[in-house]
This record gives structure tokens, C-alpha cells and sequence, in this order.
């Protein structure tokens, strides 16, 4: 998929963003509520920034700018189904930062993201179970 945002790629119909709000799972953080209703169709976002939300269009429109940013960015990763979005009031005075931040979170807690690459530091499961900073048991006595 390309990064695009093509109207493919969005929740637009009212009767689409009811079937979410009836159907859908919620998941919710201080800034934001994700319902995501798995309809095994290719991943599309609705937004939902009310006056409530922030009085001044511009400022709803930054939010729903830098939430669509992200989602195009996470498109190709996220599991198929229609994803809505609903600002808090919180979300207002969250740094752009703090909002991809937030989507991501809240994304991963739904399930909709895979969950991440195991890059730790302890060895993996087909290691010995013996560390090598252990001395190995004198064995001469068999």
C-alpha cells in the first residue's frame, strides 16, 4: 500500500461511522477514544474533533491533521477494518508529539497493531540454559 489518503481510506458515510459506534470495540486514553470495528475490509479512519473538543477550527484541524499523518504512516501495518477516532478535550492542548503518541498507544492496546520486535538483550528460548559466565560441573568422577 502506498502512503497515500485516498477516500478509499476513510470512514466518510454517517451511516459507516453508526455501524462503528454500534458494532465497533472501544479503546480509550485521556486523549482520545478509538472504536475499531474489524470488517476484514482494507484499513480505513473517521475522525471526530467536536467544538467541544477546541472551540477554534484551526486548532481541531491540527489534531485531526496529525492523527491522519499517522494513521497514513501506519496504514500498511494495521489489521483490516474501519478505525474511529474521537478527540478528548485533553487532546487540545497535546503537543503533535504526544497526539501520534497516543494514537500509536491506544492503537497497540486494541490489538490492531502487531506487537513488537522482541530486540532485548536476554538470549532467546533456543539458548542453553547454562549461562556462559557459569563454570560447567567437573565431570571427571563419571
Amino acid at each position: 500500500m502506498t502512503a497515500g489518503f485516498p477516500k478509499q481510506a476513510r470512514v466518510r458515510v454517517r451511516a459507516d461511522f453508526d455501524r462503528v459506534f454500534k458494532h465497533a470495540r472501544r479503546t480509550a486514553s485521556p486523549l482520545m477514544a478509538l472504536h475499531w470495528l474489524d470488517d476484514a475490509s482494507s484499513p480505513r479512519l473517521g475522525l471526530a474533533v467536536s467544538r467541544k473538543v477546541d472551540p477554534n477550527a484551526v486548532g481541531r484541524n491540527r489534531i485531526k491533521r496529525v492523527l491522519r499523518e499517522q494513521f497514513r504512516t501506519l496504514r500498511a501495518q494495521l489489521r483490516p477494518g474501519a478505525y474511529v477516532v474521537v478527540a478528548r478535550a485533553a487532546s487540545a492542548d497535546a503537543s503533535s508529539a504526544a497526539l501520534r503518541e497516543g494514537f500509536v498507544a491506544v492503537l497497540a492496546r486494541a490489538g490492531a497493531l502487531p506487537p513488537p520486535a522482541a530486540d532485548g538483550t536476554m538470549p532467546g528460548a533456543s539458548s542453553s540454559s547454562i549461562p556462559s559466565h557459569v563454570p560447567a560441573p567437573d565431570r571427571c568422577g563419571e
